[in-house]
């Protein structure tokens, strides 16, 4: 560079290409390692990564869900996968590490010749850019009146496919409940005599005593992250977050709470009967916005007939509330996997840890 300074362009490609390489290594790594601890925790580490990465990309609503599903909430529910099987990987024959690579090197050498059409990143000449993009950026302000061009993508413009994948979401915790149940092992054993309260207050104040700090900062921090997910929920429109988003950062509020206080706490405070209510009431909602409009006399999430005066301000609020479906959904869906692990027993014996 002659002494002289990076320019922007160069700056940013400087920093991609660093955050691909540590990408490149921590995925080398998770290969190699046998120890399935330190493969959780680097996984979360690659997640983290890669919403780094989005943040530098400009795709701060993939970066949220990234960071949220990816190094938060993916995290501990694979650590609880883990207490329920064994903390080192089974060995495997040779054999199957080259058909493993040859099939690694086959799938990345397709995708790497599929990228040799596609257009330069940020291109205004591409189609989605010169076309559709441009057609959004044009249209969204005047017909929904949200500032955020994603959220009123993903809510009006797509608001069918968006209604799909809430539901997609809903019978990924059915699936959840049917396979592990909530609330309890899916498979009963023998049952272990009820704690009476004063032995569950006795527990807890033991557990307090060996957890001060992290419970004093949980007080100070849970309140926080609730109040953060609200804020995405309903600043949605003006910047990056949604639904989807505040749902995942109010979940892990309620999760880091489990940690920390125990899983009985965290069910005495949000039931597992009020979370099951809560995943189908999230879907109930989206489609009743749809209902309400063709009740209206219009078509099915179409927003407009809301408010016939200023179909804008009925864009507004269709989205607003469609948004509050996926968050309660959402939210009750991760809350619904997470009780569904945490209620299991180990069937290993000690031996195996």
């Amino acid at each position: 560079m002659n002494g002289e300074f990076l320019t922007p362009i160069d700056a940013f490609t400087v920093i991609d290409l660093i955050f691909m390489s540590m990408l490149v290594v921590v995925g080398i790594a998770i290969v190699r390692l046998k120890d399935l601890f330190a493969v959780v925790m680097l996984s979360g580490v690659y997640s983290l990564v890669s919403a780094a990465w989005f943040v530098s990309l400009d795709a701060v609503d993939v970066a949220f869900t990234e960071a949220a599903v990816g190094a938060g909430i993916s995290t501990v529910l694979m650590l609880g996968a883990m207490l329920l099987t064994a903390r080192q990987a089974a060995p495997t024959k040779p054999a199957r590490h080259w058909v493993a690579l040859i099939v690694v090197c086959a799938t990345g050498a397709a995708l790497l010749y599929a990228t040799v059409d596609m257009p330069s990143f940020g291109d205004p000449l591409s189609a989605p850019n010169a076309y559709i993009g441009l057609e959004y950026l044009k249209r969204t302000g005047p017909e929904t009146g949200v500032p955020n061009v994603v959220s009123a993508v993903l809510a009006s413009y797509r608001g069918y496919d968006t209604f799909g994948e809430t539901t997609v979401i809903l019978t990924a915790g059915l699936g959840v409940v049917l396979i592990l149940g909530l609330g309890g092992p899916a498979i009963k054993r023998k049952k272990a005599p009820a704690k009476t309260k004063a032995a569950k207050a006795n527990q807890s104040k033991i557990l307090g005593a060996h957890h001060v700090v992290l419970r004093v900062i949980s007080k100070l921090m849970i309140p926080v992250i609730i109040i953060y997910g609200a804020y995405v929920q309903f600043h949605g429109d003006f910047g990056p977050g949604g639904g989807f988003q505040a749902g995942l950062i109010i979940a892990s509020a309620i999760i880091l709470y489990a940690l920390i206080y125990g899983i009985d706490a965290a069910k005495e405070a949000v039931p597992p009967s009020l979370v099951r209510l809560g995943a189908a009431l999230g879907v109930l909602i989206y489609g009743g916005v749809g209902v309400i409009n063709l009740l209206l006399g219009g078509n099915f999430l179409e927003y407009n007939i809301l408010n016939p005066t200023h179909p804008a301000h009925g864009q507004e609020l269709g989205i607003m509330f469609v948004e509050i479906g996926v968050l309660v959904t959402v939210a009750s869906v991760m809350l619904i996997i997470f009780y569904g692990f945490t209620s299991r027993q180990p069937d290993i014996k000690d031996k195996d840890w």
